[in-house]
């Protein structure tokens, strides 16, 4: 009599993870030994001791081996934007949201330059990084959507929604890219901190994102309160200007 196949247990999060980054770091030294073409999926999991059928319940395709982290940082990233207290500007939490991504590379810098260079060279690889990139990008907006007034009579709050969203992204992708290019040293989290208040000062004082009425006096803050210490640093890409010409578009838009 046959007996019934048993499915496979379901492995704990912190098994699955360690699974995944060791198909990863597999991964990386093939692609970096063989080439990204000439290694297969059997290689990379004989390379990390498990079995083929092991290495497709982590993963769908060798190109997507390479980034383990982001199905978990994007869950961090989601329950940062759940635990954000009412009163807090969406588009503060959303730049609290996106630092998950950022921790997850500056966890293991040489890790991140390798596979930053492996994903300059090979095009699928740059095609799952922007995929990843994507899905940060549609959990800001509908988070950026659920934050508005459903009654309110503007149309423009799905554009508001994507434009912002899409911002405070491009200004983590700038930071992280220059870091990345640099080796992984220097101090990327102040970095990111002067990207975010160009984001903030294009986008945190729009009623949409604050609240209030179109044309009230914005809120006074206390002395001292909320402030951010930037350190102003050269950029090789007009980050600051590209904010202008959007908050420049936004003002002549309203």
């Amino acid at each position: 009599m046959a007996h019934p196949v048993k499915s496979p247990r379901p492995q704990p999060a912190a098994q699955r993870l360690k699974v995944r980054r060791q198909l990863a770091a597999a991964a990386m030294e093939l692609f970096t030994t063989r080439g990204y073409e000439a290694t297969t999926v059997d290689e990379i999991a004989a390379a990390a001791g498990v079995a083929r059928r092991t290495f497709f319940r982590h993963f769908r395709s060798k190109e997507e081996a390479i980034f383990p982290d982001h199905d978990d940082t994007l869950e961090r990233a989601r329950a940062v934007l759940e635990a954000a207290t009412p009163g807090e500007n969406p588009v503060d939490t959303i730049c609290r949201g996106i630092k998950e991504v950022m921790r997850m590379y500056t966890a293991s810098p040489s890790v991140s330059v390798e596979r930053y260079r492996l994903t300059r060279e090979v095009p699928a690889l740059r095609e799952r990084e922007i995929a990843s990139v994507a899905r940060y990008e549609r959990l800001f907006t509908r988070y950026l959507l659920s934050r508005f007034d459903e009654d309110s009579p503007n149309g423009d709050e799905p554009l508001l929604a994507e434009v912002a969203a899409s911002s405070v992204v491009t200004a983590h992708n700038h930071v992280l890219r220059r870091w990345l290019r640099g080796g992984g040293e220097g101090d990327v989290a102040a970095e990111l901190d002067h990207a975010f208040a160009i984001v903030r000062r294009t986008f945190g004082t729009l009623p949409a994102f604050t609240g209030r009425a179109p044309g009230a006096a914005p809120e006074r803050a206390p002395a001292g309160a909320g402030q951010v210490l930037v350190t102003v640093a050269t950029t090789d890409a007009p980050l600051p200007e590209l904010m202008r010409t959007i908050e420049r578009a936004l003002q002549q838009h309203g």
